[in-house]
């Protein structure tokens, strides 16, 4: 089994994409709804959440996890990689989401990345996009009202408040090349950022990238295809539920879906 975390529902808009690209794998994926967003905590906050998510999932059946999460990927993997998983988890992965966006930026010059606070300030993308592509100029934009208003379903307001992210970054670069959606629940108003970007720059959501990467790896490694495939099962949690909840998951999954509530300590 494949489990996919994030702090709530973004992550949904990554495993639509891995479902397609891997239909024959069983899914679980955990949203910790109660506690999002993760992007204004503090690193140490954002590594004890996302270990008690990782834990959770591990102890339901999954073998590889997808951090489907900027946040946790920037602020918790590289820590859960070496630290956590050796002494609790041997033989499992835990793989993250920025390194394969990262990789995608190959022969592009000039990047902007609107992203949390937390992804930002840690400047992971920037260090990640270097090590592809060491002539790229990268430029970010923290944006800290817009997962607060999206899980709050309050899109009257975010015309407004792109916009302004918009102009900030361009105030800082008016060339570039490409845009990257740095949190996953950025996904679902990519329209919305289209609307206030020049046209001709590409726009990279991360839901098809991290599918396309995710097979790959999993063609790499054998050893792994064994112990997810089975048969298409799928398992969705929330450490959060109430008809909003539910409402905001099924705008980020496209579809109707049942939810099980459990509690992370």
């Amino acid at each position: 089994m494949i489990g996919f975390f994030d702090s709530g529902f973004g992550g949904l808009t990554i495993l639509k994409e891995v479902e397609k690209a891997l239909p024959n794998y069983s899914y679980i994926y955990l949203g910790d709804n109660a506690r999002t967003p993760y992007g204004n905590l503090s690193q140490e906050k954002i590594y004890q959440y996302t270990c008690q998510g990782v834990e959770e999932l591990f102890r339901r059946g999954a073998n590889l996890i997808i951090l489907a999460c900027n946040t946790s990927s920037t602020m918790a993997l590289r820590r859960l990689q070496q630290e956590y998983l050796p002494d609790k988890h041997p033989g499992k992965k835990v793989l993250g989401i920025i390194i394969p966006t990262a990789e995608e930026m190959i022969g592009t010059r000039n990047v902007g990345i609107f992203a949390t606070e937390a992804t930002v300030s840690s400047c992971a993308y920037l260090a990640e996009i270097s090590k592809f592509n060491p002539q790229a100029k990268v430029f970010q934009q923290a944006c800290p009202l817009l997962v607060p208003i999206i899980e709050a379903g309050n899109f009257e307001q975010l015309d407004s408040v792109v916009q302004e992210y918009a102009q900030e970054l361009f105030e800082k670069s008016i060339s570039m090349d490409a845009i990257i959606l740095g949190c996953t629940h950025y996904a679902i108003v990519e329209k919305t950022f289209r609307k206030y970007l020049p046209d001709g720059i590409k726009i990279f959501s991360q839901g098809e990238i991290v599918a396309k990467k995710l097979k790959e790896y999993l063609d790499r490694h054998p050893e792994f295809k064994d112990k997810l495939k089975e048969g298409g099962k799928k398992i969705f949690l929330t450490t959060e539920n109430s008809p909003h909840v539910q409402a905001l998951a099924e705008l980020f999954y496209g579809e109707k879906i049942d939810l099980f509530v459990i509690s992370l300590s």
